[in-house]
């Protein structure tokens, strides 16, 4: 039996059940144990709470306690520095990674009026949004995907800015408005994605995890993992980031796109390197960027 620990929101439970199907297809018994964190009872904003980790804290305690043997992370709020005694068991398949637009009356971003009022809870979206210059007023939001599409439908807000992987996963793509292109907005660093943890001396459960691991989305998620490293942010730092493995002349490549919120504006910035160091990467293009600030 693998007990897989989550959070208990709509989206991780959706989320820990997309795995618990990938094991029990290849025969593993799989039990969920839902597992409360602070970031889910805790409504401030996740710069005055911790920030990165209040997602994920109660659920590595629950790893290294051995009450679990996985849990399921949403990448993106996994915290880049490494917890003793644990390891990313795999990185499945990656959801579409970009941004949405849930808006009223079906409006794109464009055809939003100067004035309108978006809601969204993260940095990085509020300085590439205010970056694009269309006199959005632009409002802090927590909360799950019912609580913030419903300030939509309830008429508090014209719009919000989500995830477009959470509602993917939630089967609600019908209410997206428009898809936002990273050259507008770029994700958070591995949006999208899982990240399966389990401690690192349990073989049995390394063994079960290893077919479902993505070897080209870790790569390109541990790129911009160690972009948001480099630049020592966490995940409510204004920093996008967006790496993809493309066929290049000599074969496989890896391009690696950021962005840096900063007074004054984004500063973006792209390269590409092999595909065989992806921290490389992640570090070099970390450090252009802080050298243009």
């Amino acid at each position: 039996m693998i007990r897989l620990g989550t959070r208990r929101s709509a989206l991780a439970t959706a989320q820990a059940n997309h795995v618990a199907d990938r094991l029990r297809a290849q025969g593993h018994e799989v039990e969920l144990v839902l597992i409360t964190t602070t970031g889910d009872v805790n409504r401030a904003p996740l710069e005055q709470i911790g920030g990165t980790g209040v997602f994920v804290s109660a659920l590595r305690d629950a790893l290294l306690t051995n009450e679990i043997d996985i849990a399921v992370h949403s990448l993106k709020d996994l915290p880049t520095a490494p917890q003793p005694g644990l390891t990313l068991g795999a990185i499945p398949q990656r959801e579409d990674p970009r941004d949405v637009l849930v808006a009223r009356d079906g409006l794109s971003l464009g055809e939003l009026q100067t004035g309108a009022l978006v809601g969204t809870g993260s940095p990085r979206r509020v300085a590439q949004l205010e970056a694009l210059g269309l006199g959005l007023e632009l409002t802090g939001i927590r909360g799950n995907v019912d609580t913030r599409i419903a300030m939509v439908t309830e008429g508090k807000l014209d719009a919000v800015v989500l995830a477009r992987a959470g509602l993917a996963r939630l089967g609600r793509l019908s209410e997206v408005t428009e898809t936002l292109d990273p050259i507008q907005i770029l994700p958070a660093p591995g949006q999208g994605a899982l990240g399966i943890e389990c401690r690192d001396d349990d073989d049995a459960v390394l063994k079960a995890l290893a077919p479902l691991d993505d070897s080209a989305v870790r790569v390109a998620v541990t790129a911009e993992r160690q972009m948001l490293a480099t630049l020592e942010a966490g995940c409510t730092a204004p920093v996008g980031a967006l790496a993809e493995v493309v066929e290049g002349e000599d074969g496989p490549e890896l391009w690696l796109r950021g962005a840096l919120g900063q007074e004054g504006g984004v500063r973006r910035l792209s390269a590409n390197g092999p595909v065989d160091d992806p921290h490389a990467l992640g570090s070099a293009l970390a450090n252009e960027l802080l050298e243009q600030t």
